[in-house]
């Protein structure tokens, strides 16, 4: 093993829930066969209380979204809640603990009995919940339930209440910024590993914007779909559109999970941020020079030459100015050491489940993960023509419009991740496969397999999950 990859961080469990999934393994089967798993409402389906009647009115309404099942439902009890906290706490804080809980279950570790400490780093989207919900119906009336509502609400206190439930100890950071949060979180997770403050990490962010059931209005030339479909890189692509979800990865550095006999789904071997800083056309627009750097300096910081990297999950917001300017920058960072051209799949799972805000990395992220493990690329739905100011046959790119074998010519699977913030803080990481697993030595005939739950109703989920 390179010593490279031994300076790695290993991604030893992974948590969501994403529009179509309670878990990530359902949001991949969803990936693999190309599911579009975008709602759209029929008039009387939309909740007329969050929408202006002018909007309802306006043509350009367009009534999608990516929803999340059961976003009311929460265990309480489970999480030492009173029915009243619970009522009070933003549904992004519920599901992010939710998913922290589940990605420390699935890396196998008890946080109350783990020897090290266990850091958090992640963000969450706009308190819609506070706004339209608890304000309009009267809950914040008295200073006492004010106060509450705020704390359960209040980005601030995201990490820390998921440390204060699940008693941990390192360091945990709430982050802002925008579209990148949950990549720019997974980032800051890494450093925090690498820097020793911290021997594990859950990174990731939710969003989730209340009531559910509205829409958006379309403006031309504007970031939302006309239409509710996303279409990263094709010759229709005029926008994105919104969706709910959460998830979360649980992090150690490489050679501790390897020491510890974790299960690595994939190794993040180098992560790289920056900001645009005012070299661009405005505030909200993208920049060529900034994401091409942010990009070469994971690439630098990972010790992998450009060429040994197959696939990219973009940004990919599926429009007119920002897919030229996302490819431009991902050419100009491949091409400081290759020219070859076309053998670099690149695709968008913005085209699957909407634009997730600051849960959109992370969905990324997770999607890029259950790619390597499974060896398999999933489409990226609705690229039918590329768009015209983009010319992808002079560029290292090609739209993976269809779920191929992911093969390489001998060289370990290497994927880039991509997440550029409304604002300019970009993220990129660069991943690897995971190394194959050495056998197990020769032990008993019969192995115990061990489940537990809180309830007698829990148990029998917990099994029926097993089996």
């Amino acid at each position: 093993m390179d010593s490279s990859v031994m300076d790695g961080i290993a991604i030893v469990g992974l948590s969501g829930r994403f529009p179509g999934a309670k878990d990530v393994d359902a949001f991949w089967r969803n990936l693999r066969d190309g599911v579009e798993s975008i709602t759209h409402f029929e008039p009387e389906e939309l909740d007329r209380a969050a929408i202006e009647p002018g909007e309802l009115a306006d043509p350009g309404y367009v009534a999608a979204r990516g929803i999340l099942e059961d976003v009311e439902g929460f265990d309480a009890a489970f999480f030492d809640y009173t029915p009243r906290e619970a009522q009070l706490t933003d549904p992004q804080h519920r599901l992010f603990l939710e998913c922290a809980y589940e990605a420390l279950e699935t890396a196998g570790y008890d946080p109350r009995s783990y020897e090290g400490s266990i850091g958090v780093f992640a963000g969450a989207g706009v308190n819609s919940y506070l706004m339209f919900n608890l304000a309009s119906a009267g809950e914040m009336n008295g200073t006492i339930d004010t106060f509450q509502a705020f704390i359960h609400n209040k980005n601030d206190h995201l990490t820390t209440r998921v440390a204060y439930k699940l008693n941990l100890r390192g360091p945990c950071v709430t982050v802002q910024t925008a579209c990148s949060t949950s990549l720019v979180a997974t980032a800051l997770a890494c450093q925090s590993l690498m820097s020793y403050q911290c021997d594990m990490a859950l990174a990731g962010g939710a969003h989730v914007f209340v009531p559910q059931k509205t829409g958006y209005l379309h403006h031309e030339g504007g970031i939302g779909s006309p239409d509710g479909h996303c279409r990263p890189f094709d010759a229709k692509a005029a926008g994105t559109l919104g969706g709910n979800g959460a998830g979360v990865v649980a992090l150690k550095r490489y050679e501790d999970a390897v020491a510890d006999g974790d299960t690595i789904h994939a190794v993040i071997r180098g992560w790289a941020l920056n900001n645009d800083g005012s070299v661009k056309v405005g505030y909200t627009a993208p920049g060529v020079d900034s994401q091409a750097e942010v990009i070469s300096t994971a690439q630098v910081f990972a010790d992998v030459a450009p060429e040994t990297i197959t696939y990219v999950e973009a940004h990919g917001t599926g429009t007119a100015i920002g897919d030229p300017i996302e490819i431009q920058a991902l050419t100009k960072a491949f091409r400081r050491e290759t020219e070859k051209s076309g053998f670099c799949a690149i695709g968008s799972v913005k085209s699957n489940i909407g634009h997730l805000d600051t849960a959109a990395g992370v969905a990324g992220l997770i999607k890029t993960v259950q790619a390597l493990k499974h060896r398999e690329l999933p489409p990226s739905l609705h690229f039918e023509e590329p768009n015209p100011r983009i010319d992808f046959a002079s560029t290292p790119f090609y739209v993976n419009a269809r779920l191929t074998p992911w093969e390489t010519d001998g060289a370990p699977r290497r994927a880039g991740v991509s997440s550029f913030g409304m604002g300019g803080t970009n993220a990129h990481l660069v991943l690897e496969e995971a190394p194959v697993a050495e056998d197990a030595t020769p032990s008993r005939p019969w192995q115990l397999l061990v489940v537990s739950g809180h309830t007698p109703a829990a148990m029998e989920a917990a099994n029926a999950r097993l089996v």
